[in-house]
């Protein structure tokens, strides 16, 4: 995934609750609805535990706009009251990236 820079990325990183609860669908839902919105760049998530996500945007205010989606916000409280046990949220400004790739 090459972007122009600067863009913005925003971490999301959890330790979920004991079982599902409807999660794996909210979070295929979240992600296409993410997909839709207005300066949206891409997603990369990864678990093994401890869940990262990566979400990527144009600008703060298309993650702010995200932020207060009327869905993503349904989501946002679900997660608090039955996925999450632990949640840190960062938001980056990305100046610079490499990569290796064989």
């Amino acid at each position: 995934m090459h972007l122009t820079k600067p863009y913005y990325a925003v971490i999301f990183t959890n330790t979920r609750t004991e079982g599902d609860f409807g999660y794996a669908e909210m979070a295929e839902k979240m992600e296409e609805l993410a997909r839709r919105q207005p300066g949206y760049l891409g997603f990369e998530s990864a678990r093994d535990g401890l869940g990262i996500s990566v979400s990527y945007w144009e600008s703060p205010e298309a993650i702010a706009n995200w932020k207060a989606q009327t869905d993503h916000l349904m989501a946002q409280e679900s997660g608090r009251k039955a996925w999450y046990s632990w949640y840190k949220v960062r938001i980056c400004r990305v100046e610079r990236e490499y990569e290796f790739n064989r």
